[in-house]
């Protein structure tokens, strides 16, 4: 892999941005292209983000031998065309989330990445966040004794019917787009994977609100709400038998600390401040570790199938009005 290693992006959407401030901001890799079907679109970002090479196709720049990792924050539908060709390619792919829009695509994705011996992650970098770090060291440490149930909740109003989570040709909906989240968070907190899902949506062409349930071994329950029509609302809680973790903002802190609050009995609320991070950044220099052979994947491409699985499951939950084993 060349030195310092060099990005490519495929696509220019808007949620690659963050990716793209993170790359930049870093000292250990290089933003040397980006792509777009549409050349003049390419040009005009590449000027915006001091990129030096412009593609008027994906193809374009997996050819050019430009480049070592790839970014792709295309539509869900294509994520899957895309990682695999990346991969395919030589590259080491990072993958806005959801990784596909089933378990079967995720599934194909893995088998590439081993075939082709290269990496593939998924975009869920709010696990990088430290504040998830003090989180884990509080259930190690039994804060909060064994834990009975999670909550968490990623909500928004979408403003454009237009954009893309309102597409089902896209994939869109509100648990690919946010809920994903949630679905992540309760698998990574229970440490193993559901038993039963059940879900109820409001829907039109895709999932507008979803209210879902996770039923994990040893009597874990996890619920969540998720909705791309219904007032911002982001949240996570874990209780235990002596106590509860809060966290306020846990999937996109930005620029503030993040504010953990533990609260357990017979003592008062404590407010556990994390100092800023830009889980973005975090994520792009871990990602690039792992690339270089320096360090292990904090979550393996098995985690992504296996996400893709429970999402499958809810979805077909909510369709079918029943709970469905995983």
């Amino acid at each position: 892999m060349h030195e310092p290693p060099r990005w490519g992006i495929l696509g220019t959407a808007e949620i690659a941005e963050s990716t793209i401030r993170a790359i930049k901001a870093g000292t250990s890799s290089e933003l040397r292209a980006i792509a777009s079907r549409d050349l003049s679109r390419a040009e005009h970002w590449a000027q915006r983000h001091s990129i030096a090479l412009a593609f008027g196709s994906y193809q374009e720049l997996l050819a050019s031998g430009e480049v070592d990792l790839v970014y792709v924050p295309l539509p869900n539908s294509l994520h899957a065309q895309w990682t695999i060709q990346a991969l395919e390619s030589g590259h080491h792919v990072l993958c806005e989330k959801p990784l596909a829009i089933d378990a079967a695509q995720a599934e194909r994705i893995a088998q590439t990445a081993a075939r082709c011996d290269r990496h593939v992650a998924e975009g869920f970098m709010y696990r990088l966040h430290p504040q998830w770090q003090r989180v884990r060291e509080l259930i190690a440490d039994n804060a909060v004794g064994r834990l009975s149930s999670l909550y968490s909740r990623f909500t928004f109003m979408l403003d454009d019917p237009t954009a893309n989570p309102a597409s089902s040709k896209l994939a869109g909906g509100a648990l690919m787009d946010v809920g994903c989240y949630c679905v992540n968070f309760s698998r990574m907190i229970a440490g193993c994977e559901p038993l039963r899902v059940s879900a109820f949506e409001r829907r039109n062409e895709v999932d507008l609100l979803m209210l879902g349930q996770l039923e994990f071994p040893h009597g874990l329950l996890a619920q969540f709400e998720t909705s791309i029509d219904n007032y911002e609302r982001h949240g996570a809680q874990i209780a235990g038998t002596r106590g509860s973790i809060e966290l306020e903002s846990p999937w996109i802190p930005g620029d503030e600390p993040a504010t953990i609050v533990l609260r357990r009995e017979g003592f008062a609320p404590e407010r556990i401040i994390i100092e800023p991070a830009d889980s973005y950044k975090l994520q792009v220099e871990h990602f690039v570790e792992v690339c270089q052979g320096q360090e292990q994947p904090r979550w393996p491409i098995d985690d992504s199938v296996a996400n893709m699985h429970v999402i499958d499951a809810l979805l077909r939950s909510a369709r079918e009005q029943r709970t469905i084993k995983v």
